[in-house]
């Protein structure tokens, strides 16, 4: 259970109607096929001891008895295994029926969670038998040993911090008021439900939707069990849809009316780490019954994947919709940012890198949004020491082809004088003679705004301002920076989506070559004519940094785990002492470099992960990232 996972399971055993017998035999099967799988966590459906459809079969003594000794005998099948497992039966207390969920582990009963929501619609007809539960937990005495019985308990496994679990039955998640609200309020990271839906045309959508909207109203893993094959036909058709989601993700999902089983890792530690961060998510222990569990400390095989671009949707419609919203909330930005203060143009430092052809793109958008002539942005291109022939000619063709105003002021000069100036020797290729060159070029540009009565449109991405890759009041200043909320891996598919969808062929061909070419600030004189400063070859790949970016900050996964699901993520394309590398120089660059995201333009953010100062990132700009390093290099040592 290492990094807070926890493998559960949902099942679905084929069953005999009111074969109590039978049925306990297929769940101790299901059990079998369980404890091999290592679930922690395991759900049977509804009255599965019995079958849902038994109608008025529940009254009678001989059902009952053979449901209780049933679930003794299931009760012993668990000794040994320290497993938090639910099974649903009918069970009579005070004289009347409750549809319940009986939770052993280890050869004990641990409680007995009745459904609260008892329908009586429809296909429905429970209130004919069952009544409904009660909350705060009372005593019932069972084989000899008092157990408790209500809806308010959770189970507090003590082998994952954090971990949770609470439970209730079918109806339940439906209702309006549901019981997993109050659950999760009390505490509960993981919801189980036993449940007997049956199928109708349509249903399983809606049931797929209601399960990933409720783990992530709730901010909680959810495994839901279905009944499915084996229970009457008489009126109705039920077809083991068995679900594990957490947090609006569906982790798992059964094939309907095959009544598979499924297993699915629930991040515990993201779903606290979510908790933490939302201040609206209140807490309310009032009337509830904590029973510790204890587990064993086990590590966690991990089946489930992680995108290696988490930025950026794998399924191309998805992308695309992405694309052009991501372009719309940058255009927004900047069109309230014009309309407020009222000026009319634009200036942009273009280079035929992909982030300031961005700048430009999100720029001309919000420029035809207002209805002003593209004439009035005026894009610049600033040629020195590091400017190749392909950068240069595509920064002009694209500037000329969107129809702006091309300015070109060459700032070699300027440079050299400067170098003069402050002693710096030309031939010294150090940070100095790169710095000098952005900050030239960044007054150039504000200058050329206050000329012409503009903004200097900001070109950084999000990936930069995170490794600290910008020249402090260099590249890293402008007026307002509408890339600044957009990751590397994300600007590269937002030009792309621009290029196929302009409809304009060499519009297209220019934004297609910007896209083949290397990232590089082009500080560093070409070698042979060719750019010979690439960014990833210094600081590492960007993906890998927009990897390490994401499940940090998003996330709040530590070193350890943000290195575990890298190496899953990307087996086979960089070795573990490559993923190592940069993962220790990201969290070395990212804590040095706060101090320029403190003090940072304004610029839209775009998605769920930002490090604006007034924002998502709130940092000291002197925090010792010490800890985390440390962590890394014990990494190393494994």
């Amino acid at each position: 259970m290492k990094h807070g996972y926890v493998k559960a399971a949902a099942l679905t055993p084929g069953i005999r109607v009111a074969d109590t017998v039978y049925n306990t035999e297929q769940i101790k099967k299901g059990l079998d096929e369980a404890f091999a799988e290592a679930a922690k966590i395991i759900v049977f459906p509804e009255l599965c001891i019995t079958g849902y459809t038994c109608q008025d079969l529940v009254f009678q003594e001989t059902l009952l008895k053979g449901a209780t000794e049933g679930l003794k005998e299931i009760r012993e099948y668990t000794r040994g295994r320290d497993a938090l497992v639910f099974v649903g039966l009918p069970l009579e207390k005070s004289g009347k029926l409750f549809n319940v969920a009986a939770v052993l582990q280890n050869g004990k009963i641990l409680a007995f969670i009745p459904k609260e929501t008892i329908p009586n619609y429809g296909e429905f007809y429970e209130a004919r038998y069952f009544v409904a539960g009660n909350a705060e937990a009372e005593n019932f005495m069972f084989d000899g040993e008092e157990i408790p019985f209500g809806t308010h308990i959770l189970f507090c496994v003590d082998a994952v911090d954090g971990l949770q679990v609470a439970c209730e039955i079918c109806e339940d998640v439906w209702a309006a008021e549901t019981p997993s609200t109050s659950h999760a309020m009390a505490g509960a990271t993981v919801i189980v439900n036993l449940s007997a839906s049956n199928e109708t045309v349509g249903k399983d959508a809606y049931r797929e939707e209601l399960i990933k909207s409720t783990s992530a109203r709730l901010i909680s893993g959810y495994v839901y069990s279905s009944a499915g094959e084996g229970e009457s036909t008489q009126d109705l058709v039920f077809n083991g849809h068995n679900i594990i989601a957490e947090n609006g993700a569906i982790l798992s999902r059964a094939r309907r009316f095959e009544n598979e089983s499924i297993y699915g890792e629930i991040d515990v530690q993201r779903l606290r780490h979510e908790r933490r961060r939302m201040n609206t998510f209140l807490r309310n222990k009032e009337g509830y019954l904590y029973l510790p569990v204890h587990m064993e400390k086990t590590d966690t095989v991990l089946t489930r994947r992680y995108d290696s671009m988490p930025f950026v949707p794998s399924d191309e419609a998805k992308r695309n919709h992405r694309c052009d919203e991501i372009l719309s909330i940058q255009s927004f930005g900047l069109k309230k940012r014009y309309q407020h203060i009222g000026c009319k143009t634009a200036v942009v430092g273009i280079s035929g890198g992909l982030d300031s052809t961005l700048a430009l793109l999100v720029t001309v958008r919000t420029f035809d949004m207002l209805g002003l002539p593209r004439e009035n942005i005026h894009s610049v291109t600033m040629p020195c020491f590091g400017t190749t022939d392909r950068t240069y000619d595509n920064a002009c063709r694209l500037a000329r082809t969107l129809g702006t105003t091309l300015s070109e002021v060459n700032i070699r000069e300027a440079v050299s004088l400067h170098f003069r100036d402050i002693g710096q020797d030309s031939d010294v290729h150090d940070v100095t003679f790169e710095n000098s060159q952005a900050r030239e070029r960044t007054q150039v540009l504000m200058d050329i705004a206050n000329r012409t009565g503009g903004l200097v449109i900001g070109t950084g991405d999000m990936s930069e301002l995170a490794l600290g890759w910008a020249t402090y009041n260099g590249d890293h200043m402008s007026m307002y920076g509408v890339n600044a909320g957009v990751p590397k891996t994300l600007v590269r598919h937002l030009v792309k989506y621009y290029a196929d969808t302009c409809g304009q062929e060499e519009l297209r061909e220019i934004l297609l070559d910007v896209l083949d070419t290397p990232v590089s600030p082009e500080l560093l004189p070409p070698v042979d004519g060719k750019i010979s400063q690439k960014t990833e070859d210094l600081v590492g790949p960007y993906e890998l940094h927009d990897f390490f970016l994401y499940y940090m900050l998003r996330c709040g996964f530590e070193p350890s785990k943000v290195y575990r699901i890298a190496r899953m993520s990307f087996a086979g394309k960089y070795d573990n002492a490559t993923i190592l590398k940069w993962l220790k120089n990201f969290y070395r660059r990212f804590f040095q470099q706060q101090f320029k995201r403190s003090c940072l333009p304004d610029g839209p953010k775009v998605g769920s992960v930002a490090v604006s100062p007034r924002g998502d990132l709130r940092m000291p700009s002197d925090a010792c990232a010490t800890l985390w390093l440390k962590e890394i290099e014990g990494l190393q040592a494994e």
